[in-house]
């Protein structure tokens, strides 16, 4: 393959690529003018969207997420599996548990703390199939909670962050999305229509981290309000939360992955594993075991169903709330995620970095899930009302109420308000960073300057739109963008498997030469110590005419 680099020139003392950078800034301030002056227009217009492509299009997000699992799958253990990421001498530039850390805390984090008592609760109490509020309806509950953060959502951000690995460290393309369909576009994804690519990853991954980061900064306002009952949640200390978790993510994006991101992700693990184990100590232990292991099992056993029923017999739309919502919403991520999981993967093999990217977060996902849902479920079903009344009444706080359940209650609510705010760090820096990336070419180390930039713009944007109240549209947004980024995946899938086929075919020439060269060198070498024993003469006859058996069928 010939391939050239993204072009960056400076533009106001930043090193950038202009089209994508200042597409980039024209749009997002144009679309959030629009959202703010017009809010309830854009919540109407974006709400109905998002309603009539979760009816119309759900067996389209339902088909192309199986395939994404099958497709990672197929590669980890396909002849692939053995191409290293980076090239044969490549070596991970982070250990096995750091680089764990900064891919869980940036695929799921916050989304574990909020969710993890809130949805069970949900489920059990609403079921897509039978009765609400009985034992088959808490166990169908944790299996659709296992449905939604478990093997689906990771490959879909395995596929992503694969892709652009490959390409990255294997093809020598910038780390951009548009580098995954050089197979497609050759030289062209560094024209009009790579940028095109680009603009589109850095509006979802700028309004997504937006609107995270400022529906994330009302769960913690709403945390320490009832922790704290002084602290007032309003939206005064809402924006001294954004501005605060700001300013961190900044030290963090301004110090790299290698020291700030690392840094912050493993305290994030170490903090999340306390809270973990202090939950399962103090918690009904026995139970949370055993209920990790039947879980696991119902996943396991009830899997092909669960991943292909699409309510088709069904008046109601369930599904277009949880399960393609959640489909919608992961893929629309997939660009931020998945981006800098490649960052952070090179050196590992694809069977290794897959397996690493499924499975190990997907089962640290049921056990947080079990801890958490199936403890909140156990005690519902034995009549007490605390943790589903407060998850009908306020979800943000249902983390804290659930902690209030159990000894060392004030500790556990300020190390879990810690924790909170530590994954929206990660989220913030970790996906600075992506547009840093985005943005710049995909340069590798880009100035600190356009780091400083975008990591304070993101927070701005939160805060504005706190202020002007269009979070909730521009959410429904994102998840509008799902849509166009489930057919971009889908070409990806192929484009992926063109560009690995082409090195597989590469790899194995070059390993059927070398084994030739070897067969031929081991049988000159024979020949040689035969024709010493057989003298010069013979020596001299051998050399000038060896008869070599054939090596074309090696």
């Amino acid at each position: 393959m010939s391939k050239t680099g993204s072009t960056t020139k400076k533009s106001l003392g930043l090193d950038v690529n202009g089209p994508v950078f200042w597409s980039s800034i024209v749009i997002v301030v144009v679309s959030i003018s629009l959202v703010l002056i017009f809010r309830k227009g854009a919540e109407e217009f974006f709400s109905s969207s998002q309603a009539a492509i979760t009816a119309n299009m759900g067996w389209l997000f339902i088909l192309s997420v199986n395939i994404f699992v099958a497709y990672c799958l197929y590669m980890a253990f396909s002849k692939y599996g053995k191409i290293r990421l980076g090239g044969r001498d490549a070596k991970p530039e982070f250990s096995t548990p750091a680089w764990f850390a900064m891919l869980f805390s940036t695929g799921m984090g916050i989304g574990l703390l909020f969710w993890s008592i809130a949805e069970p609760i949900n489920h059990f109490q609403t079921p897509p199939l039978g009765e609400p509020g009985t034992p088959a309806a808490a166990r169908q509950a944790m299996n659709f909670t296992f449905l939604h953060w478990g093997l689906h959502a990771w490959a879909i951000y395995g596929l992503m962050a694969l892709a652009l690995a490959y390409f990255t460290y294997n093809q020598q393309l910038p780390l951009t999305v548009r580098s995954a369909f050089y197979p497609f576009l050759g030289e062209r994804i560094h024209g009009i229509a790579g940028h095109v690519i680009d603009i589109l990853a850095v509006i979802a991954t700028l309004f997504g981290l937006a609107t995270s980061l400022g529906l994330g900064v009302q769960q913690v306002a709403a945390g320490l309000n009832h922790v704290f009952p002084a602290i007032v949640n309003n939206i005064t200390t809402q924006i001294i939360l954004i501005i605060v978790i700001t300013g961190i993510a900044t030290i963090s994006v301004i110090s790299g992955v290698e020291r700030g991101v690392r840094i912050l992700s493993e305290w994030n693990i170490r903090i999340a594993l306390f809270i973990l184990l202090a939950v399962m100590v103090l918690g009904p232990t026995v139970f949370i075991l055993g209920s990790y292991v039947q879980n696991t099992g119902s996943y396991i056993g009830n899997f092909l169903q669960l991943s292909f029923w699409n309510e088709a017999y069904s008046t109601r739309n369930w599904q277009g709330s949880w399960t393609v919502f959640y489909w919608a919403w992961w893929i629309s991520w997939a660009p931020f995620v998945g981006i800098f999981i490649a960052r952070v993967s090179k050196g590992r093999t694809i069977k290794e970095f897959i397996l690493g990217v499924l499975i190990a977060p997907s089962l640290l996902c049921f056990l947080w899930m079990t801890a958490f849902g199936s403890t909140a479920l156990r005690a519902t079903l034995a009549g007490d009302p605390t943790i589903a009344n407060a998850v009908a009444s306020d979800m943000s706080t249902a983390l804290f109420v659930f902690f209030e359940q159990m000894p060392f209650s004030i500790v556990l609510n300020v190390i879990g308000i810690i924790l909170v705010a530590c994954f929206f760090v990660t989220s913030a820096d970790s996906g600075s960073l992506v547009v840093v990336s985005l943005t710049s070419g995909g340069k590798r180390d880009p100035s600190v300057a356009i780091r400083l930039f975008w990591a304070l713009g993101g927070g701005a944007i939160a805060a504005v739109l706190l202020l002007g109240g269009g979070l909730q549209a521009l959410q429904a947004a994102v998840i509008i963008t799902g849509l166009p980024f489930a057919i971009i995946l889908l070409l990806m899938c192929y484009s992926l498997f063109l560009g690995l086929h082409e090195e597989a075919e590469e790899e194995a020439k070059l390993g059927k030469a070398q084994q030739r060269k070897a067969y031929q060198q081991l049988v000159a070498e024979m020949l040689a110590r035969r024709a010493q024993k057989q003298g010069a003469k013979t020596t001299g006859a051998s050399q000038d005419n060896p008869e070599l058996p054939n090596t074309d069928t090696l």
